[in-house]
């Protein structure tokens, strides 16, 4: 197959996907370099602006999860080279696609418990706050921190290697695994 129109992810999932991206890499970019910034007001603005981001992250991953149930992916594509992958890597492909899936729900989650760990409300988006249900802990707080950090480079490190599985069926095996992920630029 050459990757026809068929074979292409749809619009919403695309769009969905490469916001997505977006969000986490500045959501994770901000989160590991976040107390460069100085003390004050662009450490507090970075803060508010990786947990917005966070946020964000959940609400579309929800409306994600369901969107790919409703609307499956393509098939898989078969090349004379990659045929004899296609058993072992399909299965695993998926594994990987619910683990991201899940990810995207679970870090955006513990930074939620994380705030509310710490005794602060949880800002939405300059809109309202939820008060913490509970007192500030900062034993719990760095535990939660701990798992919420380990879980977001797990996402970024699980996403970098779809980004090279994407990259050897397009490289290696010269089918349009990834150019049916990309945005239709023109005909």
């Amino acid at each position: 197959m050459n990757g026809t129109a068929n074979d292409d992810y749809g619009p919403v999932a695309k769009t969905l996907h490469w916001i997505t991206v977006l969000l986490v890499i500045v959501a994770w970019t901000l989160g590991m370099f976040g107390d460069e910034f100085s003390e004050g007001s662009a450490r507090d603005s970075g803060l508010l602006f990786h947990i917005w981001i966070g946020l964000t992250i959940l609400v579309i991953a929800l409306v994600r999860i369901p969107w790919r149930v409703a609307n499956p992916p393509p098939k898989v594509l078969s090349t004379e080279f990659g045929k004899w992958l296609v058993e072992w890597t399909d299965p695993a492909s998926r594994v990987v696609h619910y683990v991201l899936y899940g990810l995207l729900v679970l870090v955006p989650f513990f930074g939620i418990v994380l705030q509310f760990a710490r005794g602060h409300a949880l800002p939405l988006f300059g809109v309202a706050a939820i008060p913490s249900p509970w007192l500030a802990d900062k034993t719990f707080a760095h535990n939660v921190k701990e798992v919420h950090e380990v879980l977001a480079n797990l996402l970024v490190i699980l996403a970098a290697f779809h980004m090279m599985a994407a990259l050897v069926h397009h490289i290696v095996f010269g089918d349009s695994t990834l150019r049916r992920m990309l945005p239709r630029l023109g005909k």
